[in-house]
């Protein structure tokens, strides 16, 4: 075959498809306009019935101040009134504009119109006339007229809503043919360009059929991998154990998983382009403000974010539960903000468990001092005994007034011993000045006993004057775990050293030291901890001690110097040369303290 032959054979096979193809796109073409003017029906029909809508709401706005102010006579509930009815006259005018003259729509808009100025005419004007000159509107006819007015105004609304729907679905209707006459000629189209390119080669013919084919199964697999992730979305929404809500960039819910309207009490349908902050009210569970809304949190912040501590959501019905949780953006892929998510959940049970947990330790740090105090009273209450039995026997007068400074001194121990007791338990309700001298040394004189059997001296090393603000029991319980850990690591025979110094504010970036406080040392010369060891000690329920730990002392006493803005630090060493371990506390000298937190 020459080249003028393949030319013209290529001429033909390139020809002819391009004109059956400009024919079905022109046809095609044409089809789509039709097929966008009807489209645009739908959208025209759609703003109708908002726009409709829009009026109904103003004209609820007039009736709801209209009530309010012949229920109160108070002029401030007539602003909803006014407001409505500035807007309304445009709002007419616009409705009447949305149909042509002498089609039904338009009759329907006009008397729509006809019966709400003759509600407003001689119902609502003359009550307010009426009301102002000190008249009187309880008249049952008067206001049943009124009434049976605004029901005639309703009726026209949804009459004329009702038209627009119609005209809508049928439009809906109109375009659905469409669509299947277009596919319809789609199919002819690819039928008629491949039977022409068929008649010139069968090659091309197999190769453009097998292409289609490669393409529908593409599209199809496609489209079925979308309907399979929307399905998973949807499943996993539905089976999540967290509450999810997720809304538009202006905070309108749009979709509520069930877990969420459980613990909100509204239903998805009640729920639906509700703004966000009516279905998920919360509030600061200390102060009872509102919490800022996390849609425009998170609108502000461009990031995610979660709740401060201590946040309680008011249900629907009133009640109130302890939740926690966070929100993110939904972006699109130029990362434009489309949506935010909001995930929560309810801490209520966990709230209690820890707050039981905190109780447990408190009870087991009173256990561990209970034989010891005990000891420590036993033996000055048996001194002040063997006293008074010398003073009663045939004792001279000096030695009887030494036998009784004797004795008032051993009470004295008692009394402090007892004081010292009870502080432990005695809890003030708001923070107080604290001096961590007295504080300190009052832990040490009621551990001296278990001191003692554990064969460990405590040297203190604690200067006057070194005050913060806190809650004193919370703290007594922190430096008594301490101390009784270093003991119990230096024991037998060994030494902690027990110090308390000024520490200045080191305000850096990385660094929670941004005003000045106190730096207690807890250090001892134990075999130390290893590195596995440290860094599961303050998880909860973990102990080195057995039976005899609760595994919640460093636990909760984190948490407890957390809620007083403090730090703590633990240093160990292991070598046989230089073994022991530190603890560092930073309590600053007027933190902020989260009260009532954990």
């Amino acid at each position: 075959m020459n080249s003028a032959r393949f030319d013209n054979i290529l001429r033909q096979v390139l020809i002819v498809p391009i004109f059956a193809v400009l024919l079905g796109a022109a046809g095609l073409y044409w089809q789509i306009h039709d097929a966008n003017r009807t489209v645009g029906f739908i959208q025209a029909a759609d703003d109708r019935i908002t726009h409709t809508l829009f009026v109904e709401r103003l004209i609820l706005d007039q009736e709801t101040g209209l009530r309010g102010y012949q229920t109160t006579n108070d002029d401030q509930f007539l602003d909803p009134y006014y407001t409505a009815d500035k807007q309304l006259d445009l709002a007419f005018f616009k409705l009447s504009n949305f149909y042509a003259i002498g089609t039904p729509q338009r009759t329907l808009a006009d008397h729509f119109i006809t019966t709400h100025n003759a509600w407003e005419q001689g119902f609502a004007v003359p009550l307010i006339a009426t009301m102002r000159a000190g008249g009187h509107t309880n008249d049952p006819d008067l206001n049943v007229q009124g009434k049976h007015e605004m029901d005639a105004v309703r009726l026209d609304a949804a009459a004329l809503t009702r038209a627009d729907q119609a005209s809508r679905d049928a439009a809906i209707s109109h375009w659905k043919t469409q669509v299947r006459h277009m596919e319809t000629a789609l199919g002819l189209s690819a039928v008629f360009v491949g039977l022409i390119i068929g008649l010139y080669t069968r090659v091309l013919i197999h190769d453009i059929s097998e292409a289609f084919k490669r393409s529908n199964h593409i599209l199809r697999k496609r489209a079925e991998e979308a309907f399979r992730a929307e399905q998973r979305l949807r499943t996993t929404l539905a089976s999540i154990g967290d509450g999810v809500i997720t809304c538009d960039p202006t905070g309108l819910i749009q979709t509520i998983n069930p877990v969420a309207q459980e613990l909100t009490g509204w239903a998805e349908a009640e729920a639906h382009n509700q703004p966000l902050e009516h279905v998920f009210r919360i509030i600061n569970e200390t102060t009872r403000e509102p919490v800022e809304n996390p849609v425009t949190k998170v609108g502000r912040l461009k990031t995610v974010v979660g709740l401060a501590n201590h946040t309680l959501l008011i249900r629907k019905d009133g009640t109130e539960i302890c939740i926690d949780d966070s929100g993110a953006p939904i972006r699109d892929k130029q990362g434009e903000l489309i949506g935010i998510v909001l995930v929560f959940r309810d801490v209520t049970i966990s709230r209690k468990s820890q707050a039981a947990l905190l109780a447990n330790e408190k009870l087991a740090v009173a256990g561990r001092l209970a034989a010891t105090i005990a000891h420590e009273i036993h033996n000055p209450l048996d001194s002040v005994s063997n006293l008074l039995f010398l003073m009663d026997g045939e004792s001279t007068p000096a030695e009887s007034a030494a036998f009784l400074q004797l004795a008032k001194q051993e009470v004295s121990r008692v009394t402090q011993i007892s004081r010292a007791m009870l502080s432990l338990y005695r809890e003030s309700r708001a923070p107080v000045p604290i001096d961590l001298k007295e504080l300190l040394e009052s832990i040490l004189l009621l551990m001296n006993g278990r001191l003692a059997n554990l064969q460990v001296t405590v040297t203190p090393d604690l200067p006057a004057n070194l005050i913060v603000q806190g809650f004193p029991a919370e703290l007594r319980q922190v430096f008594t775990n301490l101390i009784s850990n270093a003991a119990e690591a230096a024991s037998p025979s060994g030494h902690v050293h027990l110090t308390a110094e000024p520490e200045p504010a080191y305000p850096t970036p990385d660094s929670l030291r941004t005003q000045d406080g106190v730096l207690i040392t807890v250090e001892d010369d134990g075999p130390g901890i290893d590195a596995e060891t440290r860094a599961r000690l303050f998880q909860p329920f973990f102990t080195t001690k057995g039976e005899q730990g609760t595994g919640l002392g460093l636990w909760v006493s984190r948490g407890i110097l957390t809620k007083h803005g403090a730090t703590i630090n633990l240093a160990s060493s292991t070598d046989s040369d230089d073994h022991g371990t530190t603890v560092t506390v930073f309590l600053a000298t007027n933190p902020t303290i989260q009260v009532g937190g954990d």
